[in-house]
């Protein structure tokens, strides 16, 4: 029952409307008709008070109709078929009364088929429940066109035509125009009138049906006359209602146009046009249009509701062309989608000066997009009025809108939605404007807020949330104060892009970029907003708070100071230009000004002001300010400069100017002010790449008086201020910063006075904390300008900054220079006192400190970080500092190798016993074990038997030196000796075998190679080794291997004792004796054998120091001779030769060989004399490479060098025997000039039995040849020398040394350490192990008891010798080190080059001489331990020979 009794009241008033339609048509003798269209449009209306939709209405209007008239058939309309299944529809028809069909059928229209009611206001409508099709080149024509069906398709060419077929529009409304200027009528746009100018605002017929926007059916209005009694213009359009519940199909035309007037009319505006479908498809044209005439019609009204829409369908509202005025066409119409309630005013690109009134906006629901486009102008004429959609507004092609009227600028306007989008636009608010939207997007286009100058208008606020962005010459501009505040980016992109205010604040957003040749201005170019900003504050002495303190919220208004404002925004770039009077900047994190920005306040500033200069009979003064205004001089006459005022350390002054108290001269302008931060919101960072100014103006032009003629210049103006209450400053190259003084004017003007500058540091941190404040590059300019012919320079202004704390100075708060210290509170680069250089150690300078040095006791460090704090001392300096000094070190040390000497030493007697006494008993067998027992001891080395006396026939010696380069080898052909007890032939294949034998493996000479260039005494050690194991090798081949083959006697073979191999114990020569097997028959063997006679013995070793000459005395050896000389004297005279040999050298062997060769003489041959023997000293066994063997030739029998003959020596040498004679002639150098020796050469070789070589006397030791190898010089160190005695001494002091060796050895490296890692391990390793290495060598040799001894000393001190090839490192790395730190000095002069390092060479100096001395010592205690019995040196025969028996 409740929804039946609230359908009361309506009814009510539907009755109540019928009654008064009844009643007025009765008062007013209306028609049938017309009574009945009335009732219709009451219909329309009153249907929103019933809750149905005006397409309800307008379908129940006509249904009513139906009702009363009835509808027609099928046949009726010359079709076939009927409505309730399918009408076709064949034939024209033309009718004069209206037309309804109803059906539940189809109807198709078939192709040109006209049906046309051309009376104006005539219906032609279809209601049907089928579907329709209007055929190609079919046409409806009527005054309203009605269609509803479940679909309609339209084909080409086909058409449903109102146009100009309009009814009569809406009572009480203005759509035709009065009067007779043949304007345009209205609807959805104002029709055009000729008679509107810029200064006028006239207009044809006005707009009306603005209610029923969403479904307008009102009809278009007629256009104007031109003459009174003269007919109308053009016809108004009609109306077409679509109701379409499934698929439209438009591939032809719907039409509602108003009709042409001519030249005598105005053209009728256009029609309404509804249009309802689920789907809209096709290619065709919708137009309401307005008509052409001498004014031109205006757009009528579009609806449309579809829920899918093809694009290509064009819609048309544009208003008509003008005849009498083509650039001034009518206004268009309105389009409005009511799927997405969207509205669409467009102009199709005719130029207009009319507008398209909007005079409200629905706010429930509210509307989704506004678009304005191709030169439609819109007009929002009501005193205030908020335009709100929920998606965008969108002006494109030279379209406008426009909020309120000029005549009447004090409305407010508010529009939101969510984007403002314009192309080549304009948007004109006269009054206030409110904006809010998310985006604000602008190219070429405006937005122009005018105020008319009145005071009251409100603020101007633009809030975009999102962004902004200007583009192409786009403008924001007001001549009142505008604000645009957001919370995104505002970016003016480019070249003529501006934002300009009376006053402007903007605020808010994240970033604001103004890019190249954009503009933000406040105040506007012309004098009068200037002084509305400046006026106040020109004559005020106070600094106003609002700059220093300013509010927090950003707003503005008239009671603030500024005159541009950017507020809380977090980032700012200028390429281009912020230009005003009283800039302020403030709660913004950084503000970069980009190369060719410019921030700038110059020439803004007052025109008086408190500073003002004087001007005077001609004579202008320049305004004063920071610094004093120039005076004016011009004949005679003197004015003074304008005074300074305002603050040094918070100024926020306007620069003052200049002008003619008679105003015929002009005036020029001060300074403006730019405050960037303020004291609670400082600026974090200003990185300024261009234009910082607020410079005063400069008299530009020249001044006249009354009869033209030149007089004196006013003064120029003085600049203003830059305020910056920031955290840190960049100012790059080419930039600036500048509060100039303007130039004075012609003729004796004045400068102006400097304006000031101040930094304001919101935190200067100071200590570890301190950060740079500023890096200046650019030019900080405040001086004062310059005068004009007698006119005084203006005085140059201030620059000052916040006080700086201890340790800073100046104005930007930097560091005191390094050297001085800062210790109380200011500015003045005088508080910087210079440190006192007595505390300052010499390898010490001052050091940076961070925020600077606030106490007098100034830091430093040494030079490198390789020395040591707090005295600069090395490490070695460190450790001999840290026991009072080099000397108390020196004692120390000294004392420490003595206590360790004595410790060792007493050790050593207590493990080993005492060296003092020496053995009576003494052999040579016996001194050759001390000196190789660990190679190869006698019991290894075959000695001859007693029984082997008798059967020995030769001892035939290797040649060669036995090394890895020239191994050991026997030359081919037997000796004359063993002719005939071996076959030649097999023993030439021996000599092969046993030389293959003796050759060593390449990898061993390798593997000496290696460890020559890593450890000499491994080297050594090495060669020995394989030596040992090749004398090993060729016994067990002679003794196992080998069958004696090449021996003639069977019992030899048979038992393999016919050769014997044997070598001296230093593995130096070798041999292999033959012996008798005992079965030889011939006698003349046994005779040959007898004469062993002249018999060669060589020496072993080859006298260097590790293998001194020495003769090998074997069993054998003894046994041979004693057949002519005693056992006892020959060992003696064995030990004494032996003792001369130790110190004959091979590098100087011609004059070491002299001693020996007396030796022989005095001692040797002077006892052998009593046993028929004589001892020659010859060179034997000399090989190709130049080696040759030392021995002595030993003659016995009676017979002597000169008794041999030459036939004898050729019957027992060969012929290879002559040619290494020949060799060995040649490498020992005889003098052959010598006659004495010439006639004895043969002799020689036949004494010496085929072996090549020669006797060494005093004529031919000259000539005799020797080669010195690359460790030649070591020999100065390495001596074997004759013993000293005091055994226990010199071992005591070879401890002493020992110690003390290493203690440098130490020092030395950790020195080298201390200069470089490099060097520490260049002194090290090369040679690797030999720095360290003779520590525990001669430890070893020193606690090893037992016939190694003085082998294991000779090593020792070899290991020694060789240790200084590493101290020549640290040579070379000290000499290295010292050049590069001289260098470093001379390219550093400040750095300080300490006498200390150039004594790096004392240690290694110290650790050389330890070396000698620990060498001689080495070679003392060698020689004690290898000569037991010192008589074997006594320089007199008869006492050397007095100890035979002990021998």
């Amino acid at each position: 029952m409740r929804p039946l009794k609230s359908q009361y009241p309506i009814c009510w008033w539907i009755f109540c409307g019928y009654l008064w339609v009844y009643v007025l048509s009765h008062s007013l003798g209306w028609t049938k008709e017309q009574a009945s269209k009335l009732k219709g449009v009451s219909a329309l209306h009153l249907s929103h008070l019933s809750g149905r939709t005006a397409a309800d209405a307008i379908i129940g209007f006509h249904e009513s109709r139906f009702s009363s008239n009835g509808s027609v058939t099928c046949e009726d309309l010359k079709g076939v078929g009927s409505f309730d299944t399918t009408c076709l529809l064949n034939s024209d028809l033309y009718s004069t009364t209206d037309i309804y069909v109803v059906g539940a059928g189809n109807l198709e229209i078939l192709p040109n088929v006209e049906i046309v009611c051309p009376i104006e206001g005539c219906t032609i409508s279809f209601n049907l429940s089928g579907n329709a099709k209007v055929g190609q080149n079919a046409a409806i024509v009527a005054g309203t066109v009605v269609f509803s069906a479940a679909s309609l398709t339209m084909g080409p060419n086909s058409s449903l035509n109102t146009s100009a077929l309009g009814g009569s529009p809406p009572p009480q409304t203005s759509g035709t125009p009065v009067g007779y200027d043949g304007a345009g009528g209205g609807h959805g746009g104002r029709g055009a009138s000729c008679l509107k100018t810029n200064q006028t605002n006239f207009w044809g017929g006005d707009v009306y049906a603005w209610s029923t926007l969403s479904y307008p059916y009102a009809y278009g209005s007629k256009g104007g006359r031109t003459s009174d009694g003269g007919k109308f213009g053009g016809i108004g359009g009609g109306r077409v209602f679509l109701n379409i519940t499934d698929v439209l199909y438009i591939n032809g035309s719907v039409s509602a146009k108003g009709g042409d007037g001519g030249t005598l009319g105005g053209g009728g505006s256009g029609g309404s046009i509804i249009i309802r479908a689920q789907k809209l498809r096709g290619f065709g044209v919708i137009s309401a249009a307005g008509g052409k005439g001498w004014g031109g019609g205006g757009g009528g009204r579009i609806s449309m509701n579809c829920y899918s829409k093809q694009e290509d369908v064009k819609i048309a509202v544009h208003g008509g062309l003008s005849i009498g005025c083509s650039g001034n066409a009518g206004a268009a119409g309105t389009y409005f989608d009511a799927s997405v309630l969207s509205l669409r005013v467009g102009n199709d690109n005719l130029t207009t000066e009319t507008e398209t009134p909007l005079l409200d906006f629905s706010t429930s629901p509210l509307w989704t997009n506004v678009y304005v486009e191709n030169n439609a102008k819109v007009l929002v004429p009501l005193l205030w009025t908020r335009v709100q959609v929920r998606g965008q507004i969108s002006l494109y092609c030279k379209s406008s809108i426009i909020f309120g009227l000029s005549e009447y600028p004090v409305s407010e306007f508010e529009l939101v939605a969510e984007e403002l989008l314009m192309s080549d636009s304009i948007i004109k608010v006269y009054g206030a404007f409110r904006m809010s939207v998310k985006m604000l997007l602008m190219l070429n286009s405006h937005i122009q807020v005018d105020g008319g100058g009145n005071a009251d208008v409100a603020t101007s606020v633009l809030e975009v949330r999102n962004l902004v962005v200007l583009k192409d010459y786009s403008v924001i501009s007001s001549n009142a104060n505008l604000a645009l505040f957001g919370q995104g980016l505002l970016k003016l992109t480019g070249q003529g892009d501006a934002i300009k205010g009376q006053r402007l604040s903007l605020s808010q957003f994240y970033n604001i970029t103004v890019g190249p040749g954009s503009l933000l201005q406040a105040p506007l170019d012309d004098d009068e907003s200037r002084s509305l900003v400046t006026e106040s504050l020109c004559e005020s002495p106070t600094c106003p708070v609002d700059l220093v303190t300013p509010p927090d919220d950003c707003h503005v208004n008239y009671t603030l100071s500024f005159s541009m404002q950017v507020c809380r925004v977090e980032d700012i770039l200028v390429n281009g230009v912020i230009k005003g009077s009283i800039v302020h900047i403030h709660r913004s994190r950084t503000v970069i000004v980009d190369t060719g920005g410019m921030i700038t306040a110059s020439e803004l500033g007052c025109r008086t002001g408190i500073g003002m200069g004087n001007y005077s009979n001609g004579a202008g003064a320049g305004a004063g300010h920071g610094g004093r205004g120039g005076s004016g001089f011009f004949k005679g006459n003197l004015s003074e400069g304008g005074q300074r005022y305002g603050s040094a350390d918070l100024p926020c002054e306007l620069g003052s100017g200049t002008e003619d108290p008679y105003q015929s001269d002009g005036y020029v302008v001060g300074g403006g002010i730019i405050v960037i931060g303020s004291r609670q919101w400082p600026l974090y960072r200003l990185d300024n790449y261009g234009f910082i100014s607020a410079d005063g103006q400069s008299r530009g032009v020249q001044t006249l008086n009354s009869n033209d003629t030149l007089i004196g210049g006013l003064g120029g103006g003085s600049g203003g201020t830059i305020l910056l209450f920031l955290q840190s400053l960049a100012l790059a190259e080419n930039s600036s910063l500048s509060v100039l003084g303007g130039y004075g004017g012609s003729l004796g003007g004045g400068g102006g006075g400097g304006g000031r500058i101040h930094f304001h540091w919101s935190k200067i941190a100071g200590g570890e904390e301190y950060v740079p404040l500023a890096f200046v590059d650019g030019a900080i300019n405040f001086s004062g300008g310059a005068g004009s012919g007698d006119g005084i320079h203006g005085e140059k202004g201030t620059i000052t900054g916040k006080k700086c704390p201890k340790g800073l100075y100046g104005t930007f708060c930097t560091e005191c220079r390094v050297g001085t210290y800062k210790d109380e509170e200011g500015s003045d680069v005088d508080l910087c006192k210079d440190c006192s250089f007595e505390r300052l150690p010499t390898r010490a300078r001052f050091v940076y400190v961070r925020g600077g040095v606030t106490q007098s006791t100034c830091p430093y460090k040494c030079i490198s970080e390789k020395y040591r704090m707090p005295k600069c001392y090395t490490p070695f300096e460190e450790l001999i500092y840290t026991f009072g000094g080099p000397w108390p070190f020196t004692f120390l040390l000294l004392c420490i190798v003595m206590l360790l000497a004595v410790a060792l030493s007493t050790l050593r007697i207590k493990l080993m016993g005492s060296g003092c006494s020496y053995e009576t008993k003494n052999s040579m067998e016996h001194q050759d074990d001390q000196r190789f027992p660990y190679l190869l001891s006698l019991s290894e080395v075959r000695g001859g038997k007693s029984e082997d006396t008798q059967t020995h026939v030769h001892r035939m010696y290797f040649m060669g030196p036995n090394t890895f380069r020239e191994p050991w080898h026997l030359p081919y052909s037997p000796p004359a000796a063993i002719f005939e007890i071996v076959y030649e032939d097999a023993f030439n294949r021996f000599i092969d075998e046993i030389n293959s034998v003796a050759a060593y493996e390449w990898w061993e000479g390798s593997v000496h190679s290696i460890l020559l260039l890593l450890a000499y005494p491994c080297a050594w050690s090495w060669k020995q080794w394989r030596r040992r194991k090749k004398i090993h090798r060729l016994q067990e081949f002679v003794k196992s291997e080998y069958d004696h083959s090449c021996l003639r006697s069977c019992r030899s073979r048979a038992l393999y004792k016919g050769m014997k191999v044997g070598a001296t114990p230093d593995l130096m020569v070798s041999y292999i004796d033959f012996f008798l097997g005992g079965d030889e028959k011939r006698i003349d063997i046994v005779i040959s054998i007898q004469k062993r006679f002249p018999m060669p013995i060589i020496f072993g070793g080859d006298g260097s120091y590790m293998s001194p000459y020495n003769l090998h005395n074997d069993t054998l050896l003894v046994n041979l001779v004693g057949q002519h000389v005693p056992a006892t004297v020959w060992n003696r005279l064995v030990a004494g030769l032996n003792a001369q040999l130790r110190t004959v050298r091979h590098g100087s062997i011609r004059t070491a060989l002299l001693p020996v060769i007396n030796w022989l003489t005095t001692h040797g041959n002077s006892q052998l004399e009593f046993h028929d023997v004589k001892l020659e000293l010859g060179w034997f066994q000399a090989t190709s490479s130049g080696y040759y063997q030392l021995g002595i030739l030993v003659v016995a029998g009676g017979c002597t060098l000169h008794d041999l003959h030459h036939s004898e020596y050729l019957d027992i040498c060969d012929t290879s025997s002559r040619t290494s004679s020949s060799v060995a002639e040649n490498s020992a150098n005889l003098d052959e000039d010598n006659q004495s020796h010439t006639s004895h050469v043969f002799s020689r070789k036949k004494i010496t039995r085929g072996f090549n070589g020669g006797i060494i006397n005093e004529d031919t030791l000259k000539s005799l040849g020797y080669k010195r190898d690359f460790l030649f010089p070591l020999s100065l160190l390495l001596l074997n020398t004759r013993p000293v005695g005091r055994q226990d001494t010199v071992q005591f002091f070879i401890t002493v040394m020992l110690l003390a060796d290493l203690f440098v050895t130490i020092l030395m490296l950790f020195l080298f350490y201390w200069i470089s890692l490099g060097a520490f391990l260049a002194v090290l390793l090369i040679l690797p192990l030999s720095l360290l290495s003779p520590f525990p060598a001669g430890l070893n040799a020193l606690f090893t008891n037992g016939p190694k001894r003085a082998s294991l000393a000779r090593v020792y001190a070899l290991w020694n010798a060789s240790s200084i090839s590493n101290i020549l490192v640290a040579f070379i790395c000290g000499m290295i080190h010292y050049v590069i730190i001289s260098v470093h000095s001379l390219e550093k002069a400040n750095i300080w080059h300490s006498k200390e390092d150039e004594k790096w060479w004392f240690l290694p100096t110290i650790l050389v001489l330890l070396k000698a001395v620990q060498a001689r010592f080495v070679d003392w205690n060698i020689a004690n331990l290898e000569v037991k019995d010192l008589s074997v040196f006594s320089p007199d025969p008869d006492t050397f020979w007095a100890y035979e028996s002990v021998s």
